[in-house]
């Protein structure tokens, strides 16, 4: 997306101003006509004597050295730098009108080929002509008709961890329920141990939407009917991974028939990416039209959506950067010998919270792209994939293990940096106090809609907006190329033009392109939903049978 033709110029004066002669004043003094006054006359009659001509030019080149050898230019009567770095760290944009301009023609010196850099980096990819297609078997539409009727099975489905996770599971619950034949009961969302977060289902999504759009595929009720209150559940703490719809079949079917109720716990992931293909068009239908956020959310995203959009294209973030993060990756943030130390103790104080790979080094999983990028990486990644300094960027993501200072290498290249909290207005985000899931929403919101979107490293919510931007239309989507990139980065002989030629070759093909699911098996299908669920005018690969 090319830079707008008409262009904001605002100048800033600063209050000290130090007064001297500007070249414009020093060239209307030595130019200036002259004056009939006898003063003036008898200066120019002595000025002609040679000795004292040489003179007066003696000491004016005197006290020229002078200013210049204290730092005084004479030509520039304003501080070169007036704000400080903590001022631009986290600029404020609490109204649309008070949103720093970030384009201009007078004061930052862009050249023909930054603009032409600046409008290759916002191009959106091609999408081949691949469009949101979800045409379901004569079969699956014919089995329909009694799976919505059912009244007599029940299944019940308790979601944990944040909320993408829980989106994960919502998803899987549905298709779980296809599956069985049986009714789906709205899912109970697991109070969040570490956040505290004690929201239902209808706090965080659009209940009636849900239902509405999923009608014709499951039954779904908000409670248990009076008839099946005092009915035992089968309850299943901890499903298998990657679980067949036969393996569910074969396990649940039977009991399901004779006590009328399941319930499920533990879902994440468990459920096989490699579904027959009307399942797997239900889990697009599920994700990308059926999940839908609540009115109050919605609304507060989308404020904040146009209050970024307001003065052109922006970048959305999502930074990992947590302390939790560094401890259960086995990664360290690089902030200082102190903070690394910090880290390291509390891993070995919890060793269960290591979710990587505990054979491996934090070396090797560095190199092994395991690890998230810091500030220092994200920043040296935009700039050598041609993300112009004015570009505002909006960051996703909890608190960073060190604050502000973890961020410093990021936000001195790039100042216009800013997060729900710089860009709400006072009090509008209050009602969301202390309730993860609904911050965590908003933040999916305003990074599903940018204009360019980058995680800093996989995780539930950068795989769910990677294929909700697919399915909208493959908008840029950049993921780094953690495994190739981090030997260049390590690299301190290359030249920067070097280092960004390579950094944007390895990067040519992970820019948001469709990226087919069926190239690798077990690729989760709301991350890549083509060809399942997307198509280009051709018809749709073959369906797989249901059974």
């Amino acid at each position: 997306m090319a830079k707008p033709k008409n262009k904001l110029s605002y100048i800033s004066i600063p209050a000290p101003i130090i007064p001297s002669f500007s070249s414009s004043s020093l060239q209307n003094l030595l130019l200036s006509p002259k004056k009939s006054s006898k003063n003036t006359n008898r200066f120019f009659t002595t000025a002609k004597n040679t000795r004292f001509f040489f003179l007066f030019l003696f000491l004016f080149s005197f006290i020229g050295m002078t200013r210049i050898g204290f730092n005084l230019d004479p030509f520039l009567p304003f501080p070169p730098n007036p704000c400080s770095i903590q001022e631009q760290l986290l600029p404020a944009i609490p109204t649309v009108d008070s949103v720093l301009p970030i384009y201009s023609t007078d004061h930052d010196g862009e050249k023909d080929g930054e603009d032409e850099g600046e409008a290759e980096f916002w191009k959106q990819p091609d999408g081949l002509g691949y469009r949101p297609c979800l045409d379901f078997s004569v079969e699956y539409r014919r089995s329909s008709k009694v799976v919505v009727k059912e009244r007599t099975k029940y299944l019940m489905v308790v979601v944990s961890g944040g909320l993408n996770q829980q989106r994960n599971q919502i998803v899987d619950a549905v298709v779980i329920a296809r599956i069985l034949g049986a009714a789906l009961v709205v899912p109970i969302l697991q109070v969040n141990v570490i956040w505290g977060d004690e929201s239902e289902f209808s706090d965080i999504f659009d209940l009636e939407h849900f239902k509405r759009t999923l009608a014709n595929d499951v039954h779904i009720v908000s409670s248990l009917p009076s008839t099946h209150l005092m009915s035992r559940p089968v309850e299943e703490k901890r499903t298998p991974l990657h679980v067949t719809p036969r393996w569910i079949r074969s396990r649940y079917l039977k009991r399901l028939n004779k006590e009328g109720v399941l319930l499920l716990r533990g879902l994440d992931s468990r459920l096989s990416k490699d579904l027959p293909s009307d399942l797997q068009k239900l889990r697009c239908k599920v994700a990308f039209q059926a999940l839908r956020f609540s009115a109050p959310i919605l609304e507060l995203g989308n404020k904040l959506v146009e209050r970024m959009q307001s003065k052109g294209p922006y970048i959305a973030l999502h930074l990992r950067m947590e302390k939790d993060v560094w401890v259960r990756t086995g990664c360290l943030p690089g902030l200082s010998h102190e903070s690394d130390k910090i880290i390291t103790n509390e891993r070995k104080l919890r060793p269960e919270l290591l979710t990587a790979r505990s054979n491996m080094t934090y070396h090797d999983r560095k190199l092994a792209g395991l690890c998230p990028l810091n500030a220092l990486e994200v920043s040296r990644l935009l700039n050598a994939l041609g993300a112009p300094r004015n570009a505002r960027i909006y960051w996703a993501g909890g608190s960073p293990f060190g604050g502000e200072e973890a961020l410093l290498p990021l936000t001195r290249e790039y100042p216009h940096f800013y997060n729900k909290e710089n860009i709400s207005l006072p009090g509008e985000l209050e009602p969301f106090a202390n309730k993860a899931s609904f911050l965590a929403a908003i933040d999916y919101i305003v990074s599903e809609k940018s204009d360019v979107f980058m995680p800093s490293h996989g995780g539930n919510m950068g795989r769910a907006i990677q294929g909700h931007r697919a399915y909208a239309g493959h908008r840029k989507h950049i993921t780094p190329n953690k495994r190739e990139m981090l030997p260049y980065f390590l690299n301190s002989s290359l030249q920067e033009s070097e280092f960004n030629r390579i950094i944007k070759e390895l990067h040519q093909g992970s820019l948001g392109q469709p990226e087919m699911r069926t190239g690798k098996p077990g690729r989760d299908i709301v991350a890549y939903p083509v060809p399942e669920c997307m198509c280009n005018g051709s018809k749709n690969m073959r369906k797989r049978p249901l059974l």
